[in-house]
């Protein structure tokens, strides 16, 4: 059976960043790979996104962006990367999303796009699908990267690790050369066979870390994969302690975490306890139940505390018409229902879960790491935008630009690069060892993520986070130990990672030892 895929480019995910890389190097005649760890392709971080994309508001400049976006980030942004995205942005969701691929944003009744005002933004500059504008977005990419002749989608395939010569090759002079990646090795999870993919240049794409929390809106991919695997090849990982979270995820007994977009907030909704009065006012005299994530997210987590209850409610009823509260967002309308909760009579119960990852692999403008023919785009990379708190819709647009970036700057170098040599990479040696007990992988994954919530959490403190380190370091090494004793799964490649990306986040969290944006400490 034949173990080797060989590649101009591999691409490790397929949401936003990892799908518009893949379209504009297959259009400039170059042979993509795209693998994804789901057996449905379009199950990604950005098909979950319910918020919108930065676009280009009424009297809107790059500058007035550039502010918002500086300081939502605390002061910690990369002023090169706040530029870059203010201004290439709001063109290229016009160039790619609308034109090119179709993307149905919400119009006005005059056919204008519609643009919406959301926390921590100057002026209504934000476009929606109405509230599931990052499933109209994936639905859109996947339409176009499956017709495209250049592009060898793979599902149900999941990375092992990065291949790096310095570390994997058979040459043992390799390691005295530059780290570089020549491609990974990639599990089939229907078959469990393990491939070799090599290629020119690797782009990871791989989302987001939310599933180390207890709580969180991410989907069950979003594990830290890509993190963790750059980690291991020896790239640089910064601002690992600055986790996003969102202040308002739906909370009922028995139903999941469900994302309730900040939109709802920007036409009108309120925060407030059970007796229906709001109280982000005390907090926020200027912005209230706009202020940003990190602000109304503490709030309601002091609040919770303060009140002794496990969750707070968001009032639509009181201030959204309900024919208007069904229009703009119908499918969160049927996900309370199904729970029954109608939003436009009762209060809906929201409290924090663990989002958006704003640290990540370090890369340049161009989307590069440390490591040689390797790039990052999207939530896993790092190119300082953010900085210590992401600014609403930020996100889908960063995937976009970055994405277009990486490929531009690869295409310009490809035809320079050898293609690696397959003699020299290894096949995948199974140890023969017997699969996994999933019992024990589920136990040590709850372990993570009680731990990662109760120490590493909204807020912070040193005996937590050294609490915290010395238990995720105990059981990092119990879970290697483990993986090199049992058949690779999915499961466990999941585990593994997890651990090592929790790690780094709390061991990032107790050396920052102020508070700043997202990450705050008592």
């Amino acid at each position: 059976m034949n173990d080797l895929i060989e590649t101009d480019v591999l691409i490790i995910g397929c949401g936003i960043a990892g799908g518009t890389a893949a379209l504009h190097l297959a259009d400039a005649g170059v042979n993509v790979t795209v693998i994804t760890r789901s057996h449905d392709p379009s199950n990604t971080n950005t098909n979950w996104a319910q918020g919108g994309i930065i676009y280009k508001g009424d009297d809107d400049t790059p500058s007035l962006l550039a502010e918002d976006i500086q300081h939502a980030g605390a002061g910690y942004c990369n002023p090169r990367a706040v530029q870059i995205l203010a201004e290439e942005g709001p063109g290229l969701v016009k160039q790619v999303l609308i034109d090119q691929l179709g993307v149905e944003f919400d119009h006005e009744s005059d056919g204008d796009v519609s643009l919406a005002l959301e926390g921590g933004h100057s002026l209504p500059r934000i476009v929606h699908a109405a509230d599931a504008t990052g499933a109209e977005i994936e639905r859109a990419i996947m339409v176009a990267i499956k017709q495209h002749p250049r592009i060898n989608l793979i599902a149900a395939h999941v990375a092992v690790d990065l291949l790096t010569p310095d570390h994997h090759s058979l040459d043992k002079l390799q390691m005295y050369e530059p780290k570089s990646c020549v491609g990974a090795y990639v599990l089939n999870r229907d078959t469990g066979q393990v491939l070799r993919v090599l290629a020119k240049r690797t782009i990871l794409a791989t989302g987001g870390l939310g599933q180390i929390f207890l709580y969180t809106t991410n989907p069950k991919g979003a594990r830290g994969d890509g993190v963790a695997m750059a980690y291991r090849a020896g790239a640089r990982v910064i601002n690992s302690e600055f986790i996003q979270f969102h202040p308002t995820a739906f909370v009922k007994q028995g139903a999941p975490r469900f994302l309730i977009t900040e939109a709802v907030r920007g036409d009108g909704g309120r925060l407030c306890h059970a007796d229906g009065v709001p109280f982000m006012q005390k907090y926020e005299p200027q912005w209230k139940d706009l202020a940003p994530r990190d602000v109304v997210s503490r709030c309601i987590y002091f609040e919770m505390l303060d009140k002794g209850v496990p969750n707070v409610f968001l009032d639509l009823r009181s201030y959204i018409k309900p024919d208007k509260i069904k229009h703009h967002f119908p499918n969160l309308y049927k996900a309370c229902l199904q729970h029954d909760i109608d939003m436009t009579t009762e209060l809906v119960p929201v409290a924090p879960a663990a989002h958006y990852f704003c640290g990540g692999v370090w890369v340049d403008e161009w989307g590069l790491t440390t490591v040689d023919k390797l790039y990052a785009v999207g939530e896993v990379s790092c190119t300082g935008l953010h900085g210590a708190n992401r600014l609403a819709s930020t996100s889908l647009l960063e995937g976009l630009v970055w994405g277009v970036r990486a490929a531009k700057h690869i295409q310009e170098r490809l035809s320079d690069d050898a293609a690696p040599r397959p003699e020299t990479i290894p096949a995948w040696v199974d140890s023969g060892a017997k699969p996994p007990d999933p019992a024990l992988i589920a136990q040590d994954m709850i372990s993570i993520q009680h731990m990662m919530w109760n120490y590493v959490g909204l807020v912070r403190s040193t005996a937590r986070l050294e609490r915290a380190l010395s238990e995720l370091r105990h059981l990092e090494t119990e879970i290697e130990g483990f993986y090199r004793n049992s058949q690779v799964t999915d499961e466990l490649i999941g585990l593994r990672n997890a651990v090592r990306t929790a790690v780094i986040v709390a061991m990032a969290a107790w050396e920052n030892k102020g508070s700043v944006g997202c990450h705050y400490r008592e």
